[in-house]
């Protein structure tokens, strides 16, 4: 049978940067508070730890770092995943030896690819890898889905743990959970849908919001789990216009302005990626201060 990785919420991290780098004394403190504050995992050098600006040294040093600031205080899940199989092959295999309790793998990117070419990219990273492999369907961001027959082909795997959907078609979610929710752990990879997607069967949760309200949006899940769906549901209703500004521009743009208004980063981002407009961060600021996350 295979193992769960996590329940619960997972924080997507951002990775705080300077001109110089990544800032470790920063990266370190983020991490410890994430712990502190109750987070079931983390996931580092992934979308929202802008991974695909890294060297490769970068993201290797990035994710031995993770591992071992946590040191078993909680799953890390490193993100390993390319357009190119032989480079996140590599990742995989490097993850693993420096300890990740799990990879994050990421549809291939501008190349795409068909169901079929997916299903022999995953399945050759799974056979490498010797942690446990998260699948990660994004969509908006990769130009290619993965139907929820590729994934009861995938559920096949023993290594092949769950999957991080963000494709938003709550149609094809519950097609998914349909064919392979007895196989996969599913997670939503939308702060918008971890409700809806917890009531189809979710584990929980790799988040953005998070970032920010580590405690606050582990309590949806906790809530949910409790079987208080009503309270779930209503946190999930109050972080709305949240979630909403965290993504009005692309992330991590709006949550790195976040992080580094509460004083865990400097507001740096490396090209293409840009600061975020004057007007979006006035939304962004006055939600937050709202929520008390501003002193």
């Amino acid at each position: 049978m295979k193992k769960t990785v996590f329940e619960g919420v997972a924080t997507a991290l951002i990775t705080p940067l300077t001109a110089d780098g990544i800032d470790y004394e920063a990266f370190g403190r983020l991490i410890d508070w994430q712990i502190s504050e109750g987070v079931d995992a983390l996931v580092v050098c992934g979308t929202t730890g802008e991974a695909s600006t890294f060297t490769d040294d970068e993201h290797r040093d990035a994710i031995a770092y993770a591992v071992r600031r946590v040191a078993g205080r909680v799953p890390v899940i490193a993100g390993t995943g390319s357009n190119d199989t032989g480079y996140a092959l590599d990742l995989t295999r490097c993850a693993c030896e420096a300890g990740a309790d799990a990879v994050l793998v990421v549809t291939p990117y501008y190349n795409k690819a068909t169901q079929n070419g997916l299903i022999r990219m995953f399945t050759q990273i799974a056979d490498a890898s010797t942690s446990p492999v998260l699948l990660y369907n994004v969509p908006s961001r990769t130009g290619v889905n993965i139907e929820p027959t590729t994934y009861e082909v995938l559920a096949d795997h023993p290594n092949i743990a769950g999957i991080k959907e963000a494709n938003g078609n709550i149609s094809k979610i519950v097609e998914t959970m349909a064919r392979v929710g007895d196989r996969l752990d599913l997670y939503s990879g939308n702060d918008d849908q971890i409700v809806p997607l917890l009531a189809l069967g979710g584990k929980g949760v790799i988040s953005v919001l998070s970032n920010l309200l580590p405690r606050q949006t582990g309590e949806i899940c906790k809530r949910f789990f409790r079987g208080d769906i009503k309270g779930s549901a209503a946190l999930q209703c109050h972080y709305h216009a949240l979630i909403d500004a965290l993504f009005c521009e692309v992330n991590p743009i709006p949550v790195k302005a976040a992080m580094a208004a509460m004083g865990y980063c400097e507001n740096y981002l490396r090209l293409p990626l840009t600061p975020m407009e004057p007007a979006h961060w006035e939304r962004l600021r006055a939600l937050m201060a709202a929520e008390g996350l501003l002193s």
